[in-house]
Protein backbone atom coordinates (compact mmCIF):
# COMPACT_ATOMS: atom_id res chain seq x y z
CA UNK A 1 0.00 0.00 0.00
CA UNK A 2 1.65 3.88 -0.93
CA UNK A 3 1.92 5.99 1.77
CA UNK A 4 -0.84 8.78 1.43
CA UNK A 5 -0.20 12.01 -0.22
CA UNK A 6 0.84 14.61 1.40
CA UNK A 7 -2.08 17.94 1.21
CA UNK A 8 -0.42 20.51 -0.84
CA UNK A 9 -0.98 23.93 1.06
CA UNK A 10 -0.70 27.39 -0.15
CA UNK A 11 2.60 29.05 -0.07
CA UNK A 12 1.16 32.22 0.45
CA UNK A 13 -1.32 31.72 2.60
CA UNK A 14 -0.22 33.05 6.49
CA UNK A 15 -3.04 30.21 7.69
CA UNK A 16 -1.34 27.49 5.95
CA UNK A 17 2.46 28.76 6.62
CA UNK A 18 1.22 29.48 10.58
CA UNK A 19 -0.05 26.38 10.98
CA UNK A 20 3.30 24.58 9.76
CA UNK A 21 5.35 26.63 11.87
CA UNK A 22 4.29 25.84 14.55
CA UNK A 23 3.93 21.99 13.80
CA UNK A 24 7.51 21.86 12.78
CA UNK A 25 8.88 24.83 15.12
CA UNK A 26 9.71 27.13 12.47
CA UNK A 27 9.18 30.57 12.53
CA UNK A 28 7.33 32.76 9.64
CA UNK A 29 10.55 34.41 8.73
CA UNK A 30 12.47 31.15 8.83
CA UNK A 31 9.60 29.84 6.11
CA UNK A 32 9.92 32.39 3.91
CA UNK A 33 13.56 32.13 4.20
CA UNK A 34 13.19 28.88 3.07
CA UNK A 35 10.82 29.66 0.42
CA UNK A 36 12.69 32.28 -0.99
CA UNK A 37 16.16 30.52 -1.30
CA UNK A 38 15.04 27.29 -2.28
CA UNK A 39 13.45 29.04 -5.16
CA UNK A 40 16.80 31.62 -5.66
CA UNK A 41 18.80 28.20 -5.50
CA UNK A 42 16.89 26.33 -8.42
CA UNK A 43 17.89 29.44 -10.52
CA UNK A 44 21.20 28.71 -10.36
CA UNK A 45 20.96 24.81 -11.85
CA UNK A 46 22.81 23.28 -14.35
CA UNK A 47 20.26 21.23 -15.92
CA UNK A 48 21.06 21.43 -19.70
CA UNK A 49 19.79 17.69 -20.22
CA UNK A 50 16.20 17.05 -18.45
CA UNK A 51 15.17 21.14 -18.03
CA UNK A 52 14.36 19.87 -14.14
CA UNK A 53 15.93 22.21 -12.53
CA UNK A 54 15.71 21.72 -8.85
CA UNK A 55 17.12 24.32 -5.55
CA UNK A 56 17.98 22.77 -1.84
CA UNK A 57 18.84 24.77 1.11
CA UNK A 58 19.36 23.72 4.68
CA UNK A 59 18.65 25.74 7.64
CA UNK A 60 21.13 24.70 10.46
CA UNK A 61 20.66 24.64 13.97
CA UNK A 62 23.27 26.66 14.98
CA UNK A 63 25.74 23.82 15.85
CA UNK A 64 28.91 24.30 14.06
CA UNK A 65 31.73 21.57 14.36
CA UNK A 66 35.57 23.23 14.79
CA UNK A 67 38.65 21.80 15.76
CA UNK A 68 36.70 19.13 16.28
CA UNK A 69 34.74 20.36 18.71
CA UNK A 70 31.05 20.96 18.52
CA UNK A 71 29.90 24.69 19.06
CA UNK A 72 26.74 25.94 19.33
CA UNK A 73 25.97 29.73 18.47
CA UNK A 74 23.12 31.77 19.37
CA UNK A 75 19.51 31.35 16.81
CA UNK A 76 20.39 34.66 15.65
CA UNK A 77 23.37 33.00 14.22
CA UNK A 78 21.68 30.26 12.75
CA UNK A 79 22.41 30.40 8.56
CA UNK A 80 20.98 29.36 5.01
CA UNK A 81 23.20 26.77 2.38
CA UNK A 82 21.93 26.87 -0.89
CA UNK A 83 22.22 23.91 -3.61
CA UNK A 84 20.64 22.74 -7.02
CA UNK A 85 21.26 19.89 -9.22
CA UNK A 86 24.42 19.96 -11.53
CA UNK A 87 23.75 17.64 -14.40
CA UNK A 88 26.47 15.87 -16.54
CA UNK A 89 26.25 14.45 -20.17
CA UNK A 90 26.89 10.71 -17.93
CA UNK A 91 24.23 10.78 -16.22
CA UNK A 92 25.11 9.11 -13.23
CA UNK A 93 27.69 11.54 -12.22
CA UNK A 94 25.04 14.06 -11.86
CA UNK A 95 24.45 15.59 -8.75
CA UNK A 96 21.23 16.03 -6.93
CA UNK A 97 20.64 19.69 -5.34
CA UNK A 98 20.18 18.19 -1.61
CA UNK A 99 23.57 16.71 -1.73
CA UNK A 100 25.06 19.88 -2.94
CA UNK A 101 23.96 21.73 -0.28
CA UNK A 102 24.24 19.03 2.34
CA UNK A 103 27.98 18.78 1.40
CA UNK A 104 28.56 22.34 1.16
CA UNK A 105 27.43 23.16 4.49
CA UNK A 106 29.17 20.26 5.89
CA UNK A 107 32.44 21.04 4.54
CA UNK A 108 32.09 24.47 5.83
CA UNK A 109 31.41 22.78 9.04
CA UNK A 110 28.08 22.83 10.04
CA UNK A 111 26.21 20.30 12.35
CA UNK A 112 22.73 20.04 12.89
CA UNK A 113 19.87 21.24 10.67
CA UNK A 114 16.34 22.69 11.15
CA UNK A 115 14.54 22.01 8.35
CA UNK A 116 15.37 21.58 4.11
CA UNK A 117 13.33 23.03 1.57
CA UNK A 118 13.33 21.47 -2.05
CA UNK A 119 12.17 24.04 -5.27
CA UNK A 120 10.84 22.67 -8.25
CA UNK A 121 9.21 23.95 -11.55
CA UNK A 122 6.30 21.06 -11.63
CA UNK A 123 3.21 20.58 -9.93
CA UNK A 124 2.58 19.07 -7.50
CA UNK A 125 6.04 19.35 -5.41
CA UNK A 126 8.77 16.81 -5.82
CA UNK A 127 10.30 15.07 -3.00
CA UNK A 128 13.84 14.08 -2.56
CA UNK A 129 14.92 11.00 -4.81
CA UNK A 130 15.76 8.34 -2.96
CA UNK A 131 20.04 8.72 -2.78
CA UNK A 132 19.04 11.97 -1.31
CA UNK A 133 16.78 10.90 0.74
CA UNK A 134 19.83 8.48 2.30
CA UNK A 135 22.07 11.51 2.32
CA UNK A 136 20.10 13.56 4.29
CA UNK A 137 19.30 10.66 6.96
CA UNK A 138 23.53 10.65 7.58
CA UNK A 139 22.80 14.45 8.89
CA UNK A 140 19.71 14.76 10.28
CA UNK A 141 17.23 13.84 12.83
CA UNK A 142 14.24 11.86 11.32
CA UNK A 143 12.01 14.34 12.82
CA UNK A 144 12.90 17.23 10.66
CA UNK A 145 10.83 18.62 8.21
CA UNK A 146 11.30 18.35 4.50
CA UNK A 147 9.46 21.69 2.97
CA UNK A 148 8.41 20.30 -0.68
CA UNK A 149 7.64 23.85 -3.16
CA UNK A 150 6.41 23.62 -6.45
CA UNK A 151 6.46 25.65 -9.39
CA UNK A 152 3.70 28.35 -8.06
CA UNK A 153 5.59 27.85 -4.43
CA UNK A 154 2.53 25.93 -3.07
CA UNK A 155 4.14 23.09 -0.59
CA UNK A 156 3.63 19.91 1.02
CA UNK A 157 5.81 19.15 4.12
CA UNK A 158 6.94 15.37 5.47
CA UNK A 159 9.23 14.62 8.06
CA UNK A 160 12.04 12.55 7.13
CA UNK A 161 10.90 9.59 8.71
CA UNK A 162 7.97 9.95 6.39
CA UNK A 163 9.88 10.00 3.04
CA UNK A 164 12.56 7.22 4.48
CA UNK A 165 10.42 4.67 6.15
CA UNK A 166 13.11 1.86 8.17
CA UNK A 167 15.76 3.82 7.66
CA UNK A 168 19.57 2.95 8.04
CA UNK A 169 22.14 5.54 9.58
CA UNK A 170 24.66 6.54 11.56
CA UNK A 171 22.92 5.30 15.00
CA UNK A 172 22.51 1.86 13.74
CA UNK A 173 26.68 2.09 12.91
CA UNK A 174 27.19 2.93 16.70
CA UNK A 175 28.31 5.97 15.25
CA UNK A 176 26.71 9.13 17.94
CA UNK A 177 26.16 12.90 16.68
CA UNK A 178 25.91 12.78 13.23
CA UNK A 179 22.72 13.96 13.08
Amino acid sequence: MAPPTPPILNGHSETDIAQVCNLYSLTPTEFAELRDRAVAAKATSYSPYSKFRVGAVLLSNGKLQQDGKTIVRSNDEVTYTPGANVENASYPVTTCAERVAFGRAITEGHRGFKAVAVATDISPPASPCGMCRQFIREFCELSMPILMFDKDENFSVLRLEDLLPLSFGPDQMGIEGSA
